[in-house]
């Protein structure tokens, strides 16, 4: 709990640093800088269960949700397995997110129904970072299984500064297509169209009940400019608090920004963790 609220933090990078590229841990270090995420990790660039789990209590957070990612021509490989410690030592504040890459999995659904076999509360696609289109059909099975067992799609929807990002593909609207293939799948749009996209993450979102906006990497103060064309207090009922950790100042920091936007109780509730227990499969505080 943060100040008497729920918090889900629905977007946290937990890798192993030898499996990251240099790029990565410069973007962490420059965007992470004002808390010591560092200290987290042991000799062997090896996240410690037991630091991590007091770091995110003091931060209050209630769930994490951790992120893999097959993306090897840009953040490299972060096998799920390596989450296994993190969820061992605390399964109810640690749930992992699946991931997969169509340029390297195949029979791709069965690649997606091993990863929930961990207990993943949402599979996530990179397109920017693994060079491939939300609406490629080598998709369609991942997207069948997610839709017939309740799992939503994350999808990365923002440019990316990554060397080797393909950032044509962070555009929001092919995922209206995919909607239209499979309807019941939800989507959830991580960073919320950052770049150029602000307004098509925004349109679908209010258009469509099965599209959420995840606000990682975004600055909360900007909200009001980068969807200035749209109410904010309507908009902000499909919002879902995310940081991008530990890119970010601070976990805490950025809710309680968040609270400073004016949102009434009921909405802010649902921003920081209401909206993330409704959508993501299987949580609970």
């Amino acid at each position: 709990m943060l100040d008497g609220r729920p918090l889900v933090d629905a977007h946290v990078h937990t890798a192993r640093l030898p499996t990251l590229p240099p790029a990565w841990r410069q973007w962490a270090e420059e965007f992470g800088s004002s808390h010591p995420w560092q200290d987290l990790y042991d000799a062997d660039g090896a996240l410690v269960p037991e630091r991590v789990d007091a770091y995110f209590d003091g931060e209050g957070v209630d769930i994490a949700l951790l992120l893999c990612e097959y993306s090897p021509r840009t953040t490299g490989v972060q096998p799920i397995e390596d989450l296994r410690p993190l969820l061992k030592h605390n399964p109810h504040r640690f749930r992992p997110i699946a991931n997969v890459n169509p340029h390297l999995h195949y029979p791709i659904d069965a690649e997606v129904e091993r990863q929930l076999a961990y207990g993943a509360a949402a599979l996530k696609l990179h397109p920017v970072h693994g060079g491939f289109s939300v609406a490629d059909p080598e998709l369609y099975p991942a997207y069948a299984v997610c839709r017939d067992a309740g799992v939503p799609v994350v999808v990365h929807c923002g440019t990316s500064s990554f060397p080797g990002s393909a950032n044509r593909y962070a555009d929001p609207t092919p995922i209206d297509d995919v909607l239209r293939l499979f309807p019941g799948l939800t989507f959830v749009l991580a960073h919320g169209g950052r770049g150029w996209w602000y307004d098509a993450a925004a349109f679908l979102a209010l258009s469509r009940d099965e599209v959420w906006i995840e606000l990682s990497g975004l600055p909360p103060r900007r909200l009001p400019d980068y969807y200035a064309r749209h109410d904010l207090r309507r908009l902000a009922r499909k919002f879902i608090f995310g940081t991008d950790w530990p890119g970010v100042p601070g976990i805490a920091r950025n809710a309680r920004a968040i609270a400073g936007l004016g949102l009434d109780e009921e909405t802010l509730s649902l921003v920081l963790g209401g909206n993330a227990l409704r959508v993501y499969k299987d949580l609970s505080v």
